[in-house]
């Protein structure tokens, strides 16, 4: 079987026991990862749903590819600039394209849903904003005592002498 998955903004065709390499992921050799994001599944010329499809890879190692070398050059100008960069990247190995754990996968954060809804009306049964009232009452009483003070009159500032 194989699929057609996105990772670090590329696709790539996959199956299983092929070594690929994308942008960095998180995770240290030997771990296993999920990529979650399939385009396209099928085996042979039929094609597979692929949102119940799961593709499974382990991590081989996390490297850098190839340098790229960026040579900046103006004729006539003597301006010449060169620059070197080397991309992260994440060497995988494809465990496994299947199906059916992505239905498990799916069930799971519906149960999580349901559980905040129910604590919802647990917390709207306590009321607890009469305090909140009470306590802005006294900021409005000082606001209106606030103006009723003057300030210090300013004095005028000393005038300057010059001597040359």
């Amino acid at each position: 079987m194989f699929a057609v998955v996105r990772t670090g903004g590329k696709q790539y065709r996959v199956a299983a026991g092929d070594k690929i390499a994308v942008e960095k992921l998180a995770g240290d050799a030997g771990d296993t990862v999920t990529l979650g994001d399939v385009l396209l599944a099928g085996e042979g010329d039929k094609l597979a749903d692929a949102g119940k499809v799961v593709v499974s890879a382990e991590i081989i190692a996390q490297a850098k590819s190839e340098k790229v070398v960026v040579f900046k050059k103006r004729r006539r100008h003597n301006y010449r600039r060169k620059a070197g960069h080397r991309q992260q990247m994440t060497l995988l190995r494809i465990t496994d394209v299947g199906e059916g754990k992505a239905a498990a996968k799916k069930a799971a954060p519906a149960k999580k849903a349901e559980a905040p809804k129910e604590e919802a009306p647990a917390k709207a049964a306590a009321p607890k904003k009469a305090p909140a009232k009470k306590a802005a009452a006294p900021k409005a009483a000082a606001a209106e005592k606030a103006p009723a003070k003057k300030a210090p009159a300013k004095k005028p500032a000393a005038k300057k002498t010059e001597d040359k």
